[in-house]
């Protein structure tokens, strides 16, 4: 797996989240360059595991569509006499 990117509008965005969060939950503000190293540092150690649950999540939609059409295949099925 190659490590996680954001783009810049995606990265500015969560940046802003965490500076807001810092200021509502912890009365703290939050400077940019220490908000972006606090990212790098959730998406080094973190992100693998939101990335796997993702996965999995994908995987077992994956999983329900697919029974779905098998039902649907069966239905089809012509009579045999």
């Amino acid at each position: 797996m190659s490590p996680i990117q954001f783009t810049q509008a995606e990265k500015s965005l969560l940046i802003d989240k965490l500076q807001r969060y810092f200021i509502k939950e912890l009365d703290q503000d939050l400077e940019q360059f220490d908000a972006d190293f606090l990212l790098d540092f959730f998406t080094k150690e973190l992100g693998a595991v939101y990335y796997n649950r993702g996965l999995y999540d994908a995987q077992a939609l994956m999983a329900e569509k697919l029974e779905l059409i098998s039902e649907q295949i069966v239905e089809l099925e012509l009579p045999i006499s």
